[in-house]
């Protein structure tokens, strides 16, 4: 194992990420706050991992998976102490809620430890938002694009590391320009989603903040309600490019090369096809169960199956209060999750579709054993070893989420706090139900469940391999 190669990364991927963190306190400034101490803060921080990277400049940096493995657990905790220091120094939070705030931030949760998001600095508030920009794309992502250092290999590594889904694709020969090519696509879909926002009667302030939080599937808001502050045109919009950052953000690339049958795929049809069906039923029960016309019944249930389906974890109004049916459904999007190589958490619609495809293939094999049947997705035939990795990732998602849910239960929290807070953790959703519903906040936790919760954020960000292969001996022996 290289400790140089991976000291050399982390940093470098620090001069970056913190360069950018220089911004909030120039917005702040533009609002007349004093922001010195802030940009002391990130300036610092920016001059330790410039002077680590120059002491390393002349080392050849060699990132295998192993170096890889621990470069990205190691990026995911320093970022969240490094994220938590300007709102230690410039909110009443206290430490580990700063550090649940950047870790909810940069893993796109969208799970606040604030109860008055609307009291808080401008820099704070752009703080957070740039936090799940950051984050929303991969901070690995951003260092294989941006950093010219990394070899290609190595590269290749870190992709595999981070990256989420059940594999790893690239469009072009280098993941380098492959990572620069999302990065474009990112920063225009930012753009257009500010654009309209503004459009729709928004200010600039506003607008960045959520075009970044929609973009990023994040979920922070200026607001204390959240979308429901805005007006129609906010929340369709807010919707749309929702649902557009749950696609493959690869298949974006190709639309933008002139490949028109790029959303033609199964884990595609299903993911929209899902979204409208779920909206469809709570817009029938939400018209049942309240005095709203049938557009505004249509209205919040497609904006509030997508925030859910997609991990944004947005609110355009209370969704508890329509009925025991309707939690069941928001349930389910929030279990439903969105596209592979999308900016959304949660257990992504590829390995559902394989899931089932496979325990469809077992009943075929029972009734028929001497048939040999394969699992095919978009006509393409998937390895054995994939369907293993997906039962694999199920179990260690849930027994995440179970030994979550298990930990709060015992906390003393009841049944369905405990379990749609663990599932919305590990999951990178945002909000829970009840205690932790769409219109509450995780400020109530305790300075320890805070850290656990945001560790189990980590998990679900790196999709729990990359964190537990590092629990193992032969991780450590093997490499």
């Amino acid at each position: 194992m290289s400790l140089k190669s991976i000291l050399k990364f982390v940093s470098a991927v620090g001069l970056v990420v913190f360069f950018i963190l220089l911004l909030p306190p120039i917005v702040g400034f533009f609002y007349n706050e004093d922001v010195f101490v802030y940009l002391l803060a990130m300036f610092s921080l920016f001059i330790v991992n410039l002077a680590i990277y120059l002491i390393l400049k002349n080392d050849e940096m060699h990132l295998g998976i192993k170096e890889s493995i621990i470069s990205v657990n190691v990026i995911w905790i320093l970022l969240g102490i490094g994220g938590a220091i300007p709102m230690v120094l410039y909110t009443s939070i206290d430490p580990a809620g700063a550090f649940f705030e950047a870790i909810s931030g940069f893993t796109t949760t969208g799970a606040s430890a604030y109860r008055d998001v609307e009291i808080l600095p401008k820099s704070i508030l752009f703080h957070r938002s740039l936090m799940h920009w950051i984050g929303g794309i991969g901070i690995i992502v951003l260092g294989v694009g941006l950093l010219p250092l990394i070899n290609p290999s190595g590269s290749l590594s870190l992709f595999k590391a981070e990256s989420t889904g059940i594999s790893m694709d690239k469009i072009t020969p280098k993941i380098k320009d492959t990572a620069n090519r999302i990065w474009a696509v990112y920063i225009l879909f930012t753009l257009l989603d500010f654009a309209l926002l503004m459009l729709f009667g928004m200010n600039w302030f506003d607008a960045l903040n959520h075009a970044f939080s929609t973009i990023s599937t994040g979920g922070f808001s200026t607001k204390n309600s959240s979308i429901g502050a805005f007006s129609d045109g906010v929340i369709w919009t807010t919707t749309f490019f929702m649902i557009i950052s749950g696609i493959n953000f690869l298949a974006h690339i190709r639309f933008f090369k002139g490949d028109r049958q790029c959303y033609n795929t199964e884990e595609t049809k299903w993911y929209v096809g899902l979204i409208i069906l779920l909206s469809l039923i709570l817009t029938l029960i939400h018209t049942q169960s309240s005095d709203d016309s049938f557009y505004d019944s249509l209205k919040h249930a497609f904006f509030t199956v997508t925030t859910l389906a997609t991990t944004t974890g947005f609110a355009s109004l209370d969704y508890e209060k329509w009925g025991q049916f309707a939690l069941v459904i928001a349930i389910l999007a929030m279990m439903m999750s969105a596209n592979t190589g999308s900016t959304s958490g949660g257990i992504k619609m590829i390995r559902y579709i394989l899931f089932f495809k496979n325990i469809a293939l077992e009943i075929k094999r029972t009734i028929q054993p001497d048939v040999i049947t394969s699992i095919f997705v978009d006509g393409k035939q998937i390895k054995s070893s994939i369907i293993n990795s997906i039962f694999g990732f199920f179990a260690l998602f849930i027994l995440t989420t179970f030994l979550l849910m298990l930990y709060l239960y015992a906390r003393g929290f009841d049944f369905l706090t405990s379990f749609s807070t663990a599932l919305a953790m590990v999951g990178n959703i945002g909000p829970g139900l009840n205690l932790t519903g769409p219109s509450q906040n995780y400020a109530f936790f305790s300075w320890y469940d805070k850290i656990i919760l945001s560790f189990a954020m980590i998990i679900g960000r790196l999709e729990c391999y990359t964190v537990f292969i590092m629990l193992g001996r032969s991780f450590w022996k093997k490499f």
